[in-house]
């Protein structure tokens, strides 16, 4: 089994990049700034919804950068990081309610069980949302470019042995083995986030 959602494009880029960013601290730390936008983004192209500053049909850098201004003060950088899925809650949770999108927000700490962990991920997808991920320290250095980093979940695909992941970052994505990204081997742990609506 296997399940893709559709992302956008700015140019010919494959979705957005916090290197596009205005400032510093956003260039290097604004991942859950960028994931919330990637969110809002797909919920107005394929959910009806109206989060975004521009027309999601024909989204340019420029509108691009101005929207990561607008969702700055809800997810802006901090020395630690965005370093706890409550943090992400509140703040993409306020970003939602003050433009009142009949979604919620749940956290899937990194301590679930991985089994469970594995059927909300698929379920979030089948109900066509994607997944912000955070993904902290990591034992396995095929994960290195990914340790303390936000990114999106768009994609999965299901073999007799495995489950696979589409990671979106930077503007590329790449397929990951969810059992090696979910098991860090550290005691502190990263997670996802599922969204709940009545949008479809």
């Amino acid at each position: 089994m296997r399940k893709e959602l559709p992302h956008y494009r700015i140019g010919s880029s494959y979705g957005g990049n916090q290197e596009f960013f205005d400032g510093f601290m956003m260039k290097i730390g604004g991942c859950a700034a960028e994931t919330a936008m990637e969110c809002c983004i797909y919920l107005d192209k394929y959910c009806g919804t109206h989060l975004c500053p521009m027309d999601t049909a024909h989204i340019s850098l420029d509108e691009y950068k101005k929207f990561a201004q607008i969702m700055k003060p809800y997810l802006h950088p901090r020395m630690s990081g965005i370093d706890k899925l409550s943090i992400y809650l509140e703040g993409f949770g306020a970003y939602l309610k003050e433009r009142n999108c009949p979604l919620t927000l749940e956290g899937v700490e990194g301590d679930t069980d991985i089994t469970e962990a594995k059927r909300l991920l698929v379920a979030q997808i089948e109900n066509d949302l994607p997944v912000p991920y955070l993904c902290l320290n990591h034992n396995n250095r095929r994960f290195k470019e990914y340790e303390w980093h936000w990114f999106l979940i768009n994609g999965y695909e299901q073999f007799e042995d495995k489950l696979m992941v589409k990671a979106v970052t930077y503007s590329t994505f790449e397929w990951l083995d969810f059992d090696e990204l979910w098991n860090t081997q550290r005691s502190r742990k990263g997670g996802f986030i599922l969204m709940r609506n009545s949008l479809t």
